[in-house]
């Protein structure tokens, strides 16, 4: 029924790799947990406090709320699809309280940050260097996510009306505006890419050097690697450069749901949490240079 479910949520509902794969590896921990093998899980057999047990067990493991909930959340999508084919008429996971989690704020880099790790891109003067700039300065001025970026097509870059077509989760496409200045940066990455012996790709932009799409775990050692040169953040991710785009665009003026929009949200909701950071930044600002503030 595993393999069904994943089927069902990738065809059918459209679902990305990626998370047809979390929920996979989260059902198939369920089973080993079981000690039963994913090819003969038998859903009817399982119960609620089967499911209660694996995700207390997964808690004392260590693993945090966030992930527990997320386990949860795999589990009762794969039991609703199981009441939606009539394979079984009981949901045992709708009863099931997940643990309470503290959102945390999104962390972002500061706009000096940013003026540093893009500083010497005008000095570049070879494909990794250029490739590598461009990276962090299509993520901070697109606020794409990492896999969108490694997804998009050299095809997807419409250099006349000055935009990216994103493919996004679910497939859902979206429009995003771009300047001159990154535009001219694309053109300027294209004319070292060609340059490229041996290319086996089917049109990504972002090659390796050896002409392959640029995988997932490069990306962010790249990304790793230049931010952690100019800020001391615990976390240098792709996703950190999301946080700061709208950050940036939220402190400048932008309205929300534009922002919601630019960044695929699905509902407001995911876009509001950057008013709380903005927020929580002026508090500090304010509890640091006003002197009422500081007694």
């Amino acid at each position: 029924m595993i393999g069904k479910f994943i089927e069902y949520i990738t065809i059918e509902r459209r679902y990305s790799q990626l998370t047809a794969a979390a929920y996979e590896r989260d059902l198939t921990e369920l089973c080993s947990f079981l000690k039963i093998a994913p090819e003969d899980f038998e859903p009817r057999d399982t119960t609620e406090e089967d499911i209660k047990a694996f995700l207390i067990a997964q808690l004392d493991e260590g693993k945090s709320a966030r992930s527990v909930r997320r386990k949860l959340s795999s589990f009762r999508s794969f039991w609703k699809y199981l009441l939606r084919i009539g394979y079984t008429d009981k949901d045992i996971t709708a009863r099931i309280i997940p643990p309470k989690t503290d959102k945390p704020l999104p962390v972002f880099y500061k706009e000096e940050e940013m003026q540093r790790a893009t500083a010497h891109e005008d000095s570049d003067d070879d494909f990794v260097s250029v490739r590598d700039s461009l990276i962090i300065e299509m993520l901070y001025q697109t606020g794409m996510r990492r896999a969108e970026l490694l997804a998009l097509k050299t095809s997807d870059v419409d250099y006349s009306l000055r935009q990216l077509k994103v493919l996004g989760k679910r497939n859902k496409e979206r429009i995003v505006p771009i300047a001159d200045g990154l535009i001219s940066q694309i053109e300027r990455y294209i004319s070292y890419r060609d340059l490229l012996p041996c290319q086996e790709n089917n049109g990504e932009l972002l090659l390796s050097e050896k002409g392959r799409p640029l995988s997932k775990t490069k990306l962010y050692e790249i990304v790793h690697g230049r931010m952690s040169e100019v800020s001391t953040l615990k976390k240098q991710s792709p996703h950190v450069l999301r946080h700061t785009f709208a950050t940036t665009m939220l402190d400048n003026g932008a309205d929300i749901n534009t922002i919601k929009t630019l960044m695929g949200h699905a509902n407001l909701a995911a876009t509001q949490i950057y008013t709380h950071t903005t927020f929580e930044q002026i508090r500090k600002e304010y509890k640091k240079a006003h002197p009422r503030a500081r007694k």
